[in-house]
């Protein structure tokens, strides 16, 4: 016998487990095994003796860091920035900084807003890549799919809006697609009647194409600025661009337009004597500036620019950002600080995506600055070196940079994991985060039940009489209270009054634990109830153990074992509970995530039909977890039974 268990042991330790549980245990010194194994031991060692629960402990493990330690790095942004209405819906991909090969070498023109982006080589060929959805059941009315005529022309210049792509080719003709029921192109659609029409000579005919200055997209509308000043221009001016008449107006009383930039809500120029053009638009007419004394002061914008020209505009979403002949950057709408640069070096271009802005300086280097959680700022290291880029392209959520023509590097926003939800938010950080939520709430439900049910099965099991009838009265009553019924009763309750977020969820955790106790306490008593009958039971009272020592501490540890497994798997009930009521709407609330309100959030059949990711992952991760917990409990459940077979 001693040789089979020195033999047993042959090999390091993390081998023979592995070996364990994919090809099991050795039959024949399992016997020698147990006869020299603590009881406790002995019950890891059959535990681990069962890949099935091998794995399901891996598994769970996994889980507890992706939500307990992911959101250390990832954490959820319940704020505004966390949510981005120009990426509603998107697919899982990972496709929206995936430049084609042949704008890697050959690049004429890249233009993004949304979640796509369109781009043209130098051979005329275009491309779009990135994800959009839309209801509709016309093949054009999905941007990403190209129209033949536009595939079979040469295209000078392309431009992407919030949800179209407009194109030039060589021959002055103007190509559109994409949604068009706000005057985006033609002349059809549900509000083109208070919208600003396609100028017939776009829409019917062709122009200049060499004479082509700018071509831009906003929010459902397009512009067209020509090396004379001309403006063309159409789409939702109410919704994207208010002011796009006066500017027009100032264009050809006060100077032609050199550059355009649309907002979300405005269009605005430089016009050739270098002054800035609003219109109407008084948004951005002021610029907040910092006093010596480091408040937070705020100057008109045209005073603050006074006599100097400004050579270069871009706008983001809500921001402008414009430079002036000395290299100043000057910002309006953004509380966000500009890039400090180098002496003997000056800014020369500036480019802005849909929330942030990139620039160039003679020496080229790279700045980013605004908005940066979809990483749109992180400037790789390299790109600040003096001579790394000639050309940069900030476009959308991503920033593409050049030199002598061919790509140095991009970032920014690569995609989404698991998608996004109905407002944008990435589901991959909300399932993270709100793992954490659920987990949290199981496991101090299932710590409050189990300290109840212990005391009161203890006390009740152990001195039985009046003490028994009693308490096992009350359990029976709380026992009769239906649960799910009484749970949503009292979260409605909650949920009506002033509590903060914070204290209503502790409060939701209470309440579960304090429902959820009764079956653990009389499974302690009825272990008890036996227990007490033992001669180890008798012997302490002979010796004069306080009744309250020999109960807990004496009695109590040897049924362990029957805790151990109810709680592993009341665990697993209490995560199911709180995601049933959050599903129900009675849990914790929105933005702050559970996996429960994430199902919530997903129950239409447009949602399970069309956008099938807001409930398919959230549910995939509940159901692993619960499962795994269940395996866990079911083998603890046989490990711990001593009348169960020994494995040979």
């Amino acid at each position: 016998m001693e040789n089979n268990k020195n033999s047993g042991r042959k090999g390091f330790a993390p081998f023979r487990w592995l070996r364990r549980m994919f090809m099991g245990g050795s039959r024949e010194l399992t016997v020698a095994d147990e006869r020299y194994d603590s009881p406790t031991k002995l019950a890891v060692k059959r535990f681990f003796r069962k890949p099935l629960a091998t794995g399901a402990v891996i598994v769970l493990a996994l889980m507890f860091a992706f939500v307990f330690i992911g959101p250390i790095f990832y954490p959820v942004d319940l704020s505004e920035t966390g949510s981005e209405s120009l990426h509603k819906n998107v697919k899982p991909t990972m496709s929206l900084m995936k430049l084609p090969k042949s704008l890697e070498e050959n690049p004429a023109d890249i233009s993004s807003r949304s979640s796509f982006s369109i781009g043209v080589d130098k051979d005329g060929n275009t491309y779009v890549w990135g994800y959009y959805y839309t209801p509709s059941k016309e093949a054009v009315a999905n941007v990403m799919n190209i129209p033949d005529d536009v595939k079979n022309s040469k295209i000078v210049r392309a431009a992407a809006g919030s949800d179209h792509c407009v194109a030039i080719d060589s021959e002055g003709r103007v190509h559109a697609w994409g949604e068009y029921d706000n005057g985006q192109y033609g002349r059809n659609g549900s509000m083109i009647s208070v919208c600003r029409e396609m100028p017939d000579e776009i829409m019917n005919g062709t122009i200049d194409a060499s004479a082509v200055k700018q071509l831009i997209c906003g929010n459902q509308i397009t512009a067209i600025l020509m090396d004379d000043g001309t403006v063309y221009a159409w789409g939702n001016e109410n919704l994207s661009a208010s002011n796009l008449s006066s500017v027009i107006k100032s264009g050809e009383d006060e100077g032609k337009l050199e550059k355009l930039a649309f907002s979300n809500d405005g269009i605005y120029a430089i016009n050739e004597h270098g002054q800035f053009v609003s219109g109407k638009s008084q948004k951005f007419d002021y610029v907040s500036l910092f006093d010596k004394d480091g408040n937070v002061v705020n100057e008109n914008i045209y005073d603050y620019i006074g006599d100097r020209k400004i050579v270069d505009i871009a706008a983001s979403g809500n921001a402008i950002a414009l430079l002036a002949d000395d290299g100043e950057i000057i910002l309006s709408g953004m509380g966000y600080v500009t890039p400090e640069i180098p002496d003997g070096d000056r800014v020369t271009s500036i480019s802005a995506g849909t929330r942030h802005f990139t620039a160039l300086t003679e020496k080229g280097r790279v700045y980013a600055w605004g908005q940066n959680y979809r990483n749109q700022c992180e400037v790789p290291n390299e790109l600040q070196e003096e001579g790394a880029v000639d050309e940069v392209i900030a476009s959308g959520f991503q920033n593409y940079a050049y030199k002598d023509g061919k790509l140095v590097d991009k970032w920014g926003l690569k995609g989404y994991v698991m998608g996004t939800d109905d407002l944008g938010r990435d589901v991959f950080n909300r399932i993270m985060n709100g793992g954490r939520m659920t987990m949290t709430i199981g496991a101090v439900a299932v710590i409050v039940s189990t300290i109840i049910g212990i005391i009161v099965g203890c006390v009740s099991g152990y001195f039985g009489g009046a003490i028994d009838i009693i308490l096992m009265r009350v359990t029976e009553i709380f026992g009769a209270i239906p649960f799910l019924p009484f749970a949503l009763c009292l979260s409605a309750i909650l949920q009506s009054s002033d509590l903060h977020e914070d204290t209503r969820i502790f409060i939701i955790m209470l309440i579960l634990g304090a429902l959820s106790w009764t079956g653990l306490a009389k499974l302690i008593r009825g272990q008890i109830l036996s227990e007490r009958e033992r001669e180890f039971v008798t012997a302490a009272r002979s010796m004069g153990v306080k009744e309250k020592r020999i109960a807990f501490k004496h009695i109590l540890p040897n049924i362990v074992s029957v805790i151990l497994v109810t709680v592993t798997l009341d665990f697993a009930s209490c995560m199911l509970t709180e995601s049933s009521l959050s599903y129900l709407g009675f849990g914790v609330r929105l933005p702050r995530p559970t996996w429960g309100n994430m199902l919530d959030g997903s129950r239409n059949a447009t949602v399970i039909q069309s956008f099938w990711w807001r409930w398919l992952f959230p549910a995939i991760f509940l159901s692993i977890v619960v499962i795994c917990i269940n395996i866990i409990g079911d083998t603890l459940r046989d490990v711990l039974d001593p009348k169960s077979e020994v494995e040979k």
